[in-house]
């Protein structure tokens, strides 16, 4: 059945150049590298955060009142805890079975055949691919990706991520916690599941894409909160990462969620680990520990003013480095896009089992002939707090070929867990050598840059901040041992964690954040914020981040926060699709059913014909109507845009694009004396006229017939037209509208979010005669916008409101063109900005 979750109604939103000639592209400026041209792209739709306020909407909100206003509200905020609660299980599970695994992968086969376990390890993994953190942040924007919060996905990127994390590949598993929140988001208070389709519970209150983003929001959030042990953090990550439609109460639902992911995981991981049942010890799923300098040595200090100087050289390498990873890592996506994925899927598995073997080779090799075998650091002089903390990590030391009361500096980094080898770097003192550092990062930089983005689920976060933390405990140890300065290493090597997680993943307010939290030190808030301002400024100047590249190459039609200063030169007319496809208040079914077949767009107008309209607005260059003046230049008509359109494409070398031009008719002139507005209040309460024409609106149609003057009167979703052709609402010729079955809200949107397709109606069940009345289930008050608005206010407005469809209406009520998201993007608005230039 339909929902009111609106549609994508004049083009596809992916892919603007697939329709228009290269000699086209060339005089728009619009040349692009062969590589970008041979990948592969979806036609992605949008969400619709917009309500579609028709009938049956209206019946709904009559029979609601305060209490069960209330009540649904509070049904949310159980949800929302549910969500939390959820969420934080699900960290529980992988964090319990990622211990377990990995403990037997040792017992099993030691220290020095981990190969064959890899192998084994990967043979099982799902075919999920990424942390999904650049999916969810699509879905956020408002771009609904199939598949992305199904329980299946919920299942493969839980599992998978086990044996990858547990088989000692360069992955995280806190990334995949992002999506797994989100995927809770949005499945739990559906109460139903596509998947198992016996999991279905008579709830639709919250089946729409408004309240589902929302839900969304607040499980993604949860996965930050559960990941670092950060609520805050999730909740202002879900803010400027994702959501485009943010208030206040969405506001306290999310950090709520947030709240109860961290306390669940915390509650539960501190009885297990601890057997202190209440104890909440271990926040979340990484911890950085506590920095502390040893009691009693006064010239310790955590960081100091001169530190910053050193710090801003960090996150100037942190993005220099970060922009590298990504640009690496973008070629070999664009080269897994082309040549791998396309293929059968026993390719993909064949690439995870290089990635696994070369991993294990190169740890095993750099272990046994590049690491240092060093001295065993001793305790024994420092306090009960310090101390406990580094017995915590000398117990984690791999000895590896090293005798006589030493170990393997490099073995000690690679053969541990990524989350203690993290804590190594920040806690353990003057234990690593610089050359082993150096090597260690450069080997993790590129095998890391490699593994993401092959076919398992992976997060990026410990990665980069094991590289980083590298990277900065290397700067520490050039500052002590060549410099002979007084630095704490563990600060250092925290900075350089943040600055290569920032250079990789440009996040500013909710990383420093998650940082804070995750290190439990508010100290640490100014010298973070910095080096992450730093490393973000300079990676900005040579690329994206690593999200936003994988969310391009991927053809997502992604918008950001606000347009550039220069697109103000356009309006909306310059940008809108002129070309519609609309129904009538009264069609036919023949109609309806030709026009749905034919075409792919999710929604249209609904239009009456004003044929003495567009004569009226062709005469002279100023109307006069009471004491209102309207300059023509101001007033906007289909056939006048097409005209002027036409005008300008003449010159373009498609001799497809001057046909069509030289089709259009001349316009006859107008009757003197005609009052505009008058006519306007005289037709502002008319009813809709019986208008079911035979036959749809065709190719075969003249300029003029195309671009006639249409009085718009609201929008239908295809979802809707499909709803009401399968359940026969419809009437005879001979009868009245009134006769026609109505349909409620709850049955509009029964089979919310997989709607039934045109090609599933059995049309020899319809009579193709008979009529349907769309005007009870139609949107008689979407969003408008006038030709002449400027594109900022026009994008701000679609961004802001979160809608699909923006329908573009002259002064006299005509529709003259539609926006869709595909007409915001940054690409379509500078090929259009090239034009109006070409044109000026």
């Amino acid at each position: 059945m339909a929902c009111c979750g609106g549609g994508l109604c004049c083009q596809c939103c992916c892919n603007e150049g697939d329709t228009r000639t290269p000699e086209e592209l060339t005089i728009l400026g619009e040349t692009r590298e062969v590589e970008d041209e041979i990948l592969p792209r979806k036609a992605y739709e949008s969400l619709d955060y917009d309500r579609c306020i028709n009938e049956p909407f209206l019946e709904v909100l009559e029979g609601l009142d305060n209490k069960k206003a209330r009540k649904y509200e509070a049904i949310k905020w159980i949800l929302v805890f549910a969500i939390g609660v959820s969420t934080g299980l699900t960290g529980l599970f992988v964090d319990f079975f990622v211990r377990l695994f990995t403990q037997l992968k040792f017992s099993l086969v030691g220290q020095f055949s981990l190969m064959q376990f890899y192998i084994l390890i990967m043979m099982f993994l799902c075919g999920e691919t990424g942390s999904g953190i650049p999916e969810i942040k699509s879905y956020l924007n408002g771009v609904k990706i199939p598949g992305i919060v199904r329980l299946r996905t919920f299942i493969c990127k839980v599992t998978g991520v086990l044996f990858a994390v547990a088989g000692g590949l360069f992955v995280g598993k806190e990334g995949p916690m992002i999506h797994s929140g989100a995927i809770l988001g949005a499945g739990l208070p559906q109460f139903q599941s596509i998947t198992f389709k016996k999991i279905r519970f008579h709830f639709p209150h919250f089946r729409s894409d408004r309240d589902k983003r929302d839900f969304v929001s607040a499980g993604a959030a949860a996965g930050v909160a559960a990941a670092f042990g950060a609520p805050i953090g999730g909740t202002l990550f879900s803010l400027e990462e994702g959501s485009s439609f943010w208030n206040q109460t969405l506001t306290w639902k999310v950090l709520f969620c947030s709240m109860s992911a961290t306390f669940t995981l915390n509650f539960f991981r501190s009885g297990i680990n601890f057997n202190k049942w209440g104890s909440f010890q271990l926040p979340g799923l990484l911890n950085f520990g506590e920095f502390k300098c040893v009691d009693g040595d006064k010239t310790c200090h955590l960081w100091t003013a001169v530190d910053l100087a050193f710090f801003v050289l960090v996150g100037v390498a942190g993005g220099l480095l970060g922009a590298l990873f990504n640009c690496i890592n973008k070629r070999l996506t664009k080269y897994r896009m082309r040549n791998v994925h396309p293929k059968a899927r026993f390719i993909r598995v064949l690439e995870s089992l290089l990635v696994c073997m070369v991993t294990t080779l190169v740890i095993f090799v750099a272990s046994v002939t590049l690491g240092e075998c060093r001295d065993l650091v001793s305790t024994n002089n420092n306090t009960s707090t310090q101390g406990s903390v580094n017995e915590e990590v000398n117990s984690t030391i791999r000895r590896f070929f090293c005798y006589n009361n030493t170990y393997n500096d490099m073995a000690t980094l690679f053969f541990n867990p990524q989350e203690v080898a993290i804590h190594q770097l920040f806690h353990q003192n003057a234990t690593f050598s610089p050359v082993t550092l150096l090597l260690f990062f450069v080997l993790y930089f590129f095998l890391s840059c490699w593994t993401y983005g092959v076919s398992v689920p992976s997060g990026l976060f410990v990665p980069s901040l094991l590289c980083g933390a590298s990277l900065g405990r290397l700067v520490a140890n050039v500052l002590k041992i060549n410099f002979h300065m007084q630095v704490y290493a563990g600060t250092f090597a925290l900075i350089g964690a943040a600055a290569f997680l920032g250079g990789v993943v440009r996040m500013t307010i909710s990383l420093t954040v998650i940082l804070i939290e995750s290190t439990n030190e508010i100290t640490y808030g100014l010298p973070i914020m910095i080096t992450l301002m730093v490393a973000k400024w300079t990676g900005d100047f040579f690329n994206k981040g690593i999200y936003d590249i994988h969310i391009h190459l991927k053809g997502v039609p992604l918008l950001e926060w606000e347009t550039e200063v220069e697109m103000d030169k356009l309006t909306a007319s310059d940008i809108m699709e002129p070309n519609l496809t609309y129904v009538y208040p009264h069609t036919r079914i023949q109609s309806l059913v030709s026009i749905l077949r034919t075409t792919i767009y999710h929604a249209f107008p609904v239009v009456t014909e004003n044929r003495d309209n567009e004569k009226e607005f062709m005469k002279g260059n100023i109307l006069i109507s009471n004491n209102i003046r309207f300059k023509k230049s101001s007033v906007l008509t289909r056939a006048g845009e097409q005209r002027r359109r036409c005008q300008s494409m003449k010159s373009y070398p498609s001799s497809e694009l001057r046909n069509v031009c030289d089709e259009q008719t001349a316009v006859e002139p107008a009757e003197e004396g005609q009052d505009i507005l008058q006519q306007m209040l005289e037709r502002r309460h008319v009813p809709y006229p019986n208008l079911y024409p035979d036959q749809s609106p065709s190719e075969e149609w003249t300029m003029e017939e195309r671009f006639r003057p249409l009085t718009f009167h609201g929008l239908i979703l295809r979802s809707q037209l499909v709803n009401l052709l399968i359940c026969g609402v419809c009437y005879a010729e001979n009868q009245s509208s009134a006769s026609q079955t109505r349909l409620s809200h709850s049955e509009m949107t029964e089979d919310y979010p997989r709607f039934p397709d045109i090609h599933d109606l059995d049309l020899a069940l319809l009579n193709p005669r008979m009529i349907v009345d769309v005007t009870p289930y139609m949107n008689p008050c979407p969003y408008t916008v006038s030709p002449n608005t400027h594109v900022s206010q026009v994008f701000n407005l679609f961004r802001t409101m979160g809608l699909r469809h923006l329908p573009v209406v002259n002064a006299v009520g005509e529709i003259v063109g539609i926006i869709t998201r595909h007409n915001l993007t940054h690409e379509f608005l500078v090929a259009k900005l090239r034009q109006h230039y070409i044109t000026i």
